[in-house]
């Protein structure tokens, strides 16, 4: 007995976007029981077998995006060490001695957090190497097809959740280096002010004050140098954050896929993080032309059947939204029957409320943030089944 076949037809490019333009003949994505219509060019198919069935074929074109480990800063901080002198034995030749103990003591510090840097830079690049190798496997394996809930699989997204956690731990040794260089600058800043005021004490030789000019110059180099480490240090922490949380989304995004067998693709914040980064740096906002389209809803996942397979067509659909328009927020409404009389209906709200919280559930694992979703609900005369709708709010 032939099994049946749910073809979903969807529409990447329904909105119009500068340069793009727009198929008034597209059959806006839909998942059924029934047969589907059949457009004169469909730009995507996705084929999606019944219940049971152990692979899923996907024909799509959509953008892949893979995140790779962010690229650290690369200079080693190296202390030129302060220049020697001699006690002159005046009160202002002691406080030059004094000062330029506090600049070694100085140097030595920033000279252990040079190397505590350059140390956690290492860890956090080889342990972002580590992750980003577990999953790339779990992607072939899943790309290539198998089955829902493969324990192996289990076991290595356990094991890149753990190897994940160490580049976390690298980053908050960062934070706390951080923390440290700032004391070093606060301080390489008061010794400065104090070698510039040394100059106004009465009771200095020539000697002194040549001796407090080469201090200055000295401890001038040591906050530029603090400084820029700072600066460095602060880039890494603020890329390693974005880093992680955007993993910590593709991880969700593979749990899901590891559930169902089979790779939807990038997380979707990170869709919309790459493609806002993208649009901020050329500076070409694309300016679209959407509002026509906001009354037609981008996905309708009809509930006529036990465990309808909707998550590959609507990571699909919305993946493409956020490619062309990256804060896209959206709508989730719930749409039941009123077919059946009163108690019918009231099943049926029911029933269609807990598929659209499903459908949310299933966004958010994929990447989704959930404040770009708003949920309600409404009932119609005209579906014979329970939907749930997704429009571009």
């Amino acid at each position: 007995m032939k099994k049946a076949v749910t073809v979903v037809t969807l529409i990447g490019s329904a909105f119009l976007f500068a340069g793009c333009t727009f198929t008034t003949d597209a059959l806006w994505p839909s998942l059924t029981g029934g047969a589907p219509q059949v457009t004169k060019k469909p730009t995507q198919k996705i084929v999606i077998k019944s219940s049971g069935a152990k692979t899923t074929t996907v024909a799509s074109n959509a953008r892949g995006l893979s995140n790779k480990p962010p690229k650290l800063g690369a200079t080693n901080f190296r202390v030129k060490p302060a220049t020697p002198g001699r006690n002159t034995g005046t009160v202002v030749g002691n406080k030059v001695a004094a000062l330029r103990d506090d600049l070694e003591r100085l140097q030595a510090s920033v000279q252990q957090q040079n190397s505590d840097l350059q140390n956690a830079r290492r860890l956090a690049n080889a342990n972002s190497r580590g992750y980003h190798e577990r999953v790339a496997l779990m992607r072939s394996k899943l790309q290539l097809g198998t089955t829902p809930g493969n324990p192996v699989l289990v076991k290595e997204w356990n094991s890149s959740q753990a190897q994940l956690e160490k580049v976390n731990n690298d980053l908050s040794a960062m934070t706390a280096l951080s923390s440290r260089v700032a004391a070093d600058a606060a301080l390489s800043a008061y010794i400065l002010d104090a070698t510039k005021a040394a100059f106004g004490l009465s009771g200095a030789i020539d000697e002194d004050h040549s001796q407090l000019a080469i201090l200055e110059d000295d401890v001038s180099q040591t906050v530029i140098l603090i400084e820029r480490l700072l600066t460095e240090l602060s880039d890494d922490i603020r890329r390693q954050t974005n880093y992680i949380a955007n993993e910590r989304g593709e991880l969700n995004t593979l749990a899901l896929a590891v559930k169902n067998g089979e790779f939807f693709g990038p997380s979707l914040a990170t869709t919309s993080y790459t493609m806002a980064s993208a649009e901020a740096e050329t500076g070409k906002s694309r300016i679209s032309n959407m509002r026509r389209n906001r009354d037609r809803p981008i996905v309708v996942i009809r509930f006529d059947r036990p465990n309808v397979n909707y998550e590959q067509a609507l990571y699909t659909a919305v993946n493409r939204v956020l490619q062309r328009k990256p804060n896209a927020k959206f709508n989730l409404i719930a749409v039941s029957s009123v077919s059946g009389g009163a108690a019918k209906a009231a099943l049926n709200s029911n029933a269609t409320r807990r598929n659209a919280q499903a459908v949310l559930r299933s966004l958010v694992d994929m990447g989704l943030p959930p404040s770009r979703v708003v949920m309600s609900a409404e009932t119609s005369a005209n579906n014979p089944g329970n939907e749930v709708h997704i429009y571009l709010r």
